[in-house]
């Protein structure tokens, strides 16, 4: 077996405490970081303290906290700007927010997850608290019913055998049989709800893009308050939600070389 390249143990660190620090929900002190990452104490110092430097990390209020810092967020904020499907789909994106005047996001997959790689905040005075990097689960969001809903029957199946159906509120789906009812619908119909599943009060309508081969690569929905959802939904965010995929696919399908991958039938 061949050596691991030099620096690759001290680079899985800075990773590693990295990771800690984006998935905690409050600045992180080093005993936690120590706790939660089984390394000495003197590692943790020294590897935060590198971070720190690099402007990776930044300290909280008092000095013995931290958090992600500047230089991280402007390298995610360039990889988002420079993401090809993200430039490829922009402009549909902002017809569709303009048209519904409500927010819109754009998910890829990523294992048992939908992240956003884009949000476009509703002028309306109330926002959603949702933001580009979160992951949000397959099973109880728009963005997720739809992607699965277009995959090939056993590359669903695999998915969905691996899926944990934690309930979010009262009306999220707890099961693969009443995921599998509510992904025939979505197949027959061409767009998927999330109907205050993922979170209460808000309501969403989800639908896929696909690449040249006929593939989902991703997927757009427009979400919505329950209190100021339009009487007929079907033609205030579904027809142009539908319309706004289709062009982004013939646009992706146009784009020489252009190769998004996803899970296909074996």
């Amino acid at each position: 077996m061949s050596a691991r390249p030099a620096g690759t143990a001290a680079f899985s660190k800075f990773v590693h405490l990295l990771q800690l620090v984006a998935d905690s929900d409050h600045p992180c002190t080093v005993p936690e970081l120590v706790h939660l990452s089984g390394y000495p104490r003197a590692t943790v110092y020294r590897t935060v303290a590198g971070l720190v430097a690099e402007r990776l990390l930044a300290t909280g209020l008092g000095g013995k906290t931290y958090v992600l810092g500047p230089r991280l967020i402007e390298l995610a904020s360039r990889s988002w700007d420079r993401s090809e499907l993200r430039r490829v789909a922009l402009d549909e994106l902002v017809t569709l927010r303009d048209v519904t005047r409500e927010t819109i996001h754009l998910a890829v997959p990523n294992d048992l997850n939908m992240v956003y790689i884009d949000k476009l905040e509703s002028p309306k005075a109330v926002r959603m608290a949702s933001r580009i990097g979160a992951s949000v689960s397959l099973h109880s969001t728009a963005v997720g019913k739809a992607y699965l809903a277009a995959l090939g029957e056993a590359s669903c199946a695999r998915i969905v055998s691996r899926l944990e159906f934690y309930r979010y509120t009262s009306n999220t789906v707890d099961s693969i049989e009443a995921l599998q009812d509510q992904l025939r619908v979505i197949r027959q119909r061409g767009w998927s709800q999330d109907d205050e599943e993922n979170e209460e009060g808000i309501r969403c309508f989800g639908a896929v893009i696909v690449d040249g081969g006929g593939q989902p690569v991703a997927a757009v929905s427009v979400s919505t308050l329950r209190f100021r959802q339009k009487p007929d939904p079907r033609q205030a965010y579904v027809a142009p939600l539908l319309a706004a995929c289709a062009a982004i696919s013939r646009r992706i399908g146009s784009v020489p070389g252009s190769a998004y991958r996803c899970p296909k039938d074996a």
